[in-house]
């Protein structure tokens, strides 16, 4: 009984070493308005059980031009965002430019991938309406590492085509942290309005070689502590 309760408790030991930290991590609950997460200091993290990450947003920016036009940060909700093994956020909010006028918005964030994971791509996504005019919608990203600078991707999507309102990268590197900087220009029709209504935003991420190699070395462990423990007694 002595050796069986040691083993359980190895066992337990790794698998709390492996995973525990995802379920540690406990997320401000969303929905919540934009002007909630441009208080300094303010984040979100997400946990999507079965998925194997936890990705914290922080760092929110939000600005237009002019700054007169709607929606202010309390009109946009922020909710998750998750399809397949993409996790990320979801914008909401009328984004308008009535006819014949044009609004550039600005929304930037940090998205940090838990302890011993990176991420290794970006998808993004949108809902325009043109009202039936010739106005314009365009969302161009560049997405940054958060702490070197360094240059991973950009992703871009358009209304009406060429492109469509979705598009997605393999990111340049791997990166623990990005900083993702979205410029929204919306152009209204001769006669009508135009709006972005909503922009899904969902990264994926993988374990480090690192993680992986250590997490390999204690189950092989583990497995060798079972054979030692299922030897038959000589005594």
């Amino acid at each position: 009984m002595t050796k069986r309760w040691l083993f359980l408790m190895l066992a337990a030991g790794v698998v709390a070493w492996g995973f525990g930290g995802i379920e540690a991590r406990a997320g401000t609950t969303l929905p919540t308005t934009l002007d909630q997460l441009l208080v300094p200091g303010a984040s979100v993290t997400l946990i999507v059980p079965p998925a194997t990450e936890a990705d914290t947003f922080s760092n929110f920016t939000y600005s237009s031009s002019p700054t007169t036009a709607p929606p202010g940060a309390a009109g946009i909700t922020v909710s998750q965002f998750h399809v397949g093994i993409q996790d990320g956020l979801t914008f909401s909010g009328n984004l308008i430019a009535l006819a014949g006028t044009s609004v550039d918005y600005s929304i930037s964030y940090v998205v940090t991938a838990p302890a011993g994971f990176k991420f290794f791509d970006a998808f993004a996504s949108g809902t325009a309406n043109l009202f039936g005019g010739n106005g314009s919608v365009s969302v161009s990203e560049t997405l940054l590492d958060a702490k070197s600078g360094a240059l991973l991707g950009n992703l871009e999507f358009f209304s009406p085509p060429p492109s469509g309102l979705t598009t997605s990268i393999t990111l340049n590197a791997a990166s623990s942290s990005i900083l993702v900087q979205k410029d929204i220009v919306v152009v209204g029709g001769t006669n009508t309005p135009t709006s972005l209504s909503i922009i899904n935003q969902g990264f994926s991420s993988v374990p480090e070689p690192a993680s992986m190699a250590l997490l390999g070395i204690g189950m092989s462990g583990l497995f060798a502590l079972r054979r030692f423990f299922k030897r038959p007694s000589l005594a």
